[in-house]
């Protein structure tokens, strides 16, 4: 739902529901729904859409701050399509946070 939303705060809700959710999963409950992913595969990829939120939102301590936590989970992610996908996430937003124009305290640039 996160996804799909216009309003960067309305993302953030569904991001910040979703990160809630997953906080009640355990692998056995993932593994019945058909999920071949550990429970901690998914916070890396939480966490980084957390921090794009937050960066958007022009909060960039924040964004930093799920940016680290996203990188902390990183050796559960696998070395397959999913874990090079959020790798390469991680990567982008590590570059823009670093890189970030004083004129535009987003850090936005022209490849969003």
């Amino acid at each position: 739902m996160a996804d799909v939303q216009d309003d960067v705060q309305q993302e953030l809700v569904w991001d910040q529901r979703a990160l809630a959710a997953v906080d009640l999963l355990t692998d056995a409950r993932v593994a019945r729904a058909g999920v071949p992913l550990p429970v901690a595969s998914l916070y890396p990829s939480l966490h980084l859409n957390l921090a794009e939120c937050y960066r958007k939102l022009g909060d960039l301590g924040r964004a930093r701050e799920y940016l680290q936590r996203a990188q902390a989970g990183i050796g559960a992610l696998g070395d397959d399509e999913y874990g090079r996908l959020i790798k390469g996430g991680l990567n982008r937003l590590t570059r823009q946070l670093a890189t970030k124009s004083p004129s535009d305290p987003a850090g936005r640039n022209e490849s969003d």
